[in-house]
This record gives structure tokens, C-alpha cells and sequence, in this order.
């Protein structure tokens, strides 16, 4: 029997593990992926704002981790959230781990820049990260030079949220002693 023969017509939800499959098959080439319920994702390329501040916030967090504290900033991981989501967030804190696909509960901080998914980021994101238990999350709004910071993850939204300008110095919530100096961005 061929694949053909198995599957009937209509839309088919993606796991992580298909997702994985067709990545090592090449399938995706160079284009770069997320897997969001279900759904392949292509993402938009990095110009140069949202390279610049990404890079910027990623010194910023590795020079304000404590050492010994456990936490690791990764740059772009794959984060698994649900048997058919992972994201591919632009920054993570998260307990050391080393091998394989990132599980969310090592996460304890996701970053998205965001030049032109910002609406994205504030809606589905937030609902997918709050829901997976993602203790916190930040989106860095490129062009209104603020970033987003959002806490305590209930149902699918945060309950605790405020607005940074950049310039402004950024205390995690929930990672202690995480406290970034934003005046660069």
C-alpha cells in the first residue's frame, strides 16, 4: 500500500516528530521554520534593526547572568511546547541543557524581536508560550523602541505585563537578579 492509498484528501496536522523528519530530509532547505499547531511557518528573513537589537539584547543577558545560576542563553533554539508546536523563538533563557530539541519546561525566558511580526508575537505567541507555562515573556518592539514584558502565564495570556522604553533598565520577573540595561537598543 503507498502513502497515496493510506491517506485520504484534506488537511493534515503536523507533529514534531514529522516536523523534525522532513527538516533532516532537507525538505525546508535553507528557509528557516517554525511548527505552530500543527503548521509549517516560514519565517521572515532578519534585517538589519532586528539583527542589531537581537544581537545587542543577547550580550546584554549574557553579562547580566549570574554566574552559577544555572541559566544559559541560547540564541534561536527550537523550543518544544506541545507534541505539535515549536516555535523557534529569537532568544531563550533557560536551564542548561545540551542536547537535542529544547523542552518548554527548561525555559524560563522566551525573546521575540519583533520589526515586522509584532502583532503575531502579542496575540498567537503570547497565547502559545502562556499556555505552554512559559514563566516569561518579552517582545521587543523594534520600531516603537519598547519592549513587552509579560509574566505569570494563566490559561493563554499573562496576568502580570508591563511596557519598557528602551533606555530603560529591564528586571526579569522571574529570573532573579536578570536586570538589562536597555540604553543601548
Amino acid at each position: 500500500m503507498t502513502v497515496q492509498e493510506r491517506l485520504r484528501p484534506g488537511k493534515y496536522r503536523l507533529t514534531v516528530e514529522d516536523y523534525l523528519r522532513l527538516a533532516a530530509d532537507g525538505t525546508f532547505g535553507d528557509r528557516r521554520t517554525e511548527l505552530i499547531e500543527g503548521d509549517i511557518w516560514i519565517m521572515s528573513p532578519a534585517h538589519t534593526p532586528h539583527a542589531r537589537i537581537n544581537g545587542m539584547l543577547a550580550a546584554a543577558i549574557v553579562q547580566a547572568l549570574a554566574p552559577g545560576s544555572g541559566l544559559m542563553l541560547l540564541v534561536a533554539p527550537s523550543v518544544r511546547l506541545f507534541d505539535d508546536t515549536m516555535p523557534e523563538p529569537d532568544l531563550v533563557v533557560a536551564i542548561d541543557h545540551r542536547e537535542g530539541v529544547l523542552p518548554g519546561d527548561k525555559v524560563r525566558l522566551v525573546i521575540e524581536v519583533a520589526d515586522s511580526t509584532l502583532a503575531t508575537d502579542l496575540t498567537l505567541k503570547r497565547a502559545l508560550y502562556a499556555r505552554a507555562g512559559i514563566r516569561e515573556y518579552w517582545v521587543v518592539d523594534v520600531r516603537g523602541a519598547t519592549i513587552h514584558q509579560m509574566w505569570a502565564p494563566s490559561g493563554e495570556d499573562y496576568a502580570e505585563r508591563r511596557t519598557v522604553a528602551f533606555g530603560d533598565m529591564l528586571h526579569a520577573a522571574t529570573a532573579a537578579g536578570l536586570s538589562v540595561d536597555t540604553a543601548g537598543l
